[in-house]
């Protein structure tokens, strides 16, 4: 009987293996099954940033090394078609949540252009280049770049995408090509930095996982000893930039309610300042999602031009902080966030908006020892609107160069579109900007985000380079005139669309105030220094609106005829902000 037991007990075990065994193997579909999807960025992209630029470019990773099998970064010196196959089908579900994982910070995908077949019926040459159909991993922004900084695309790029969602496949979409307007300054260590390439402006298309590319060539130009190939840039390379993902921080929806400096008291009953709505539709504008990305620890620089993070602290009672997710920020993270000290504490995801005497109060804390006795007695100066923080929106700081670099004042301010397109909702506007900085520092190798504030469609206002928001920040937004000046970027391309009420009112409240910290008339003129451009020679002095275009300092169509022509309306709007 012990022996009939004892075999009974090595039955039932042995099934309970082999049911466990089975239970443990993948479901694997035949191969009958419908076409294989890429895994989202999520599960099947590796996060770090595969490129080649040049021989000498090392593979970039978004995460720490120990993070990633050795195989999951592809080497940037194998061909793209030995690169590894892409998974016939993703284990996961595509859209399954990963709550045990670090949010991605993103990656991007480099992939050389080659020569396409001739196409007479589209109109090909046999100097064409792009890429047939494919499939890619996710994506969301895309752009083209090539290896000289200094040579131009001359010429048509077109791309078609599919939608992750859907599966479906756009239309013929064009890139901006006209983008060598945007930069640092000639002779400047940030455009001597040997990193800098060529690049068309980056375009927005959502999440997608398929690509067609193709280049045609401006032929008009070409003459008798010119070769087919020499028609483009060498080096092009297609950038497919994976935003990342980004939890919602804890913060309250819709815009904040304005609130007066801490460092005094506002007269009893003082009515609290809103963000103005949007005056054509009357609502406020979407609360941006924001972001506690996994970042790397980086060290603080000081020295020449480079300025370490100030001190933490910051007014009792501001709104914004995350005091959990504090501890967790690195020494980029912290210095990029302590520059905002005296606005906001630490680790906040926006800074709050001020009324007008909370802001009269901060200028007098801020710049007080450089004001007259005028601007003492009369400050002119616009309520603080709003700001979402760059950890607000997401900013992986282990990307950019560590540091800040600061010009000497603010005496003009530059408006710009980004040529992204206006595909995009107001609550995908952090992911816009995640992937434009991303586009701007591993893409084309600024050591940041070129523009200082950039601002969606429902009127929000972020941050961009990073320095702090009441300081003059050196940006990289217009060739010739980034010393003494801003840049601020609308979100969207404004050829020939116009940009939403809430926009122009987002830029005459940003210009109201951060002009009004430096004593600059929104309404006035102003002289600048040429750094060197197309339009201006290095070294003139040019007579500049204080609210300018793009396109007033460099010969461009940025911001778009649509948003030029809106400039004289934020003018006399940031002026009547101000008190004048």
């Amino acid at each position: 009987m012990s022996r009939i037991v004892g075999m009974r007990g090595l039955l039932a075990t042995s099934i309970g293996v082999t049911c466990a065994a089975a239970l443990a193997l993948p479901l694997t579909p035949p191969a009958s099954a419908a076409t294989a999807r890429p895994a989202s960025a999520a599960e099947a992209a590796p996060s770090g940033t595969a490129r080649a630029t040049s021989p000498d470019t090392p593979v970039t990773s978004s995460l720490p090394d120990s993070s990633l099998p050795d195989s999951s970064v592809p080497d940037s010196s194998v061909p793209d078609s030995a690169l590894p196959a892409l998974p016939a089908h993703p284990v996961h579900p595509v859209h399954r949540a990963h709550p045990t994982l670090p949010d991605l910070p993103g990656s991007t995908q480099s992939l050389p252009l080659t020569a396409l077949a001739r196409d007479r019926a589209s109109g090909g040459g046999a100097a064409d280049q792009g890429l047939p159909r494919r499939d890619v991993r996710h994506f969301s922004l895309l752009g083209v770049v090539w290896d000289d900084p200094a040579a131009e695309l001359h010429g048509r790029v077109q791309v078609r995408t599919r939608t992750s969602d859907t599966g479906a496949w756009s239309g013929w979409q064009d890139v901006e090509t006209h983008n060598a307007d945007h930069g640092a300054d000639p002779g400047t260590p940030e455009s001597a930095s040997g990193r800098i390439r060529g690049a068309t402006a980056p375009l927005w298309v959502g999440d997608s996982d398929g690509v067609e590319i193709r280049v045609h060539p401006d032929t008009e130009r070409r003459t008798e000893e010119t070769a087919p190939g020499a028609l483009l840039p060498s080096g092009l390379r297609l950038e497919l930039v994976d935003p990342g993902s980004a939890p919602p921080e804890h913060a309250p929806a819709g815009p904040p309610r304005s609130r007066t400096l801490t460092t005094g008291s506002a007269p009893a009953g003082a009515p609290e300042a809103m963000d103005p709505p949007d005056a054509a539709t009357g609502k406020s504008a979407e609360t941006a999602t924001a972001a506690d990305e996994a970042e790397a620890g980086e060290g603080l620089v000081a020295g020449e031009g480079i300025e370490s993070g100030e001190g933490a602290e910051a007014s009792e009672g501001s709104e914004g902080a995350e005091p959990a997710a504090m501890t967790a920020m690195t020494a980029e993270a912290t210095a990029a966030s302590a520059a905002n000290a005296p606005l906001a504490p630490l680790g906040a995801t926006q800074i709050p908006a001020l009324d007008r005497l909370g802001t009269e109060r901060e200028l007098l804390a801020l710049r007080g020892a450089e004001l007259t006795q005028a601007q003492r007695a009369k400050p002119y100066i616009g309520p603080r609107p709003s700001i979402v923080t760059r950890r607000g929106w997401g900013a992986d700081e282990k990307l950019r160069e560590s540091g800040f670099r600061y010009t000497t004042k603010v005496k003009a301010a530059f408006v710009h579109h980004t040529a992204s397109g206006n595909g995009y909702k107001c609550s995908q506007a952090p992911s816009v900007i995640r992937g434009i900085y991303r586009y701007h520092v591993k893409s084309m190798g600024w050591r940041d985000i070129g523009y200082n504030f950039l601002v969606d469609k429902c009127g929000k206002i972020y941050e961009g380079r990073a320095g702090g928001v009441a300081k003059p920040v050196l940006g990289a937004h217009t060739l010739g005139f980034n010393s003494n000046s801003m840049g601020i970027a609308v979100l969207g391309t404004f050829s020939s669309a116009k940009p939403t009420t809430a926009t122009v009112d987002a830029v005459a409240r940003l210009t109201a105030w951060k002009l009004g910290l430096f004593g600059a008339n929104p309404k006035g003129k102003t002289y600048l220094k040429s750094g060197g451009g197309n339009l201006y020679g290095k070294g003139k002095n040019v007579r500049l609106n204080v609210i300018s275009g793009h396109r007033d300092g460099f010969a461009t169509e940025c911001p778009g005829r649509q948003l030029y022509g809106k400039l004289g309306s934020a003018r006399s709007t940031a002026a009547r902000f101000q008190g004048r």
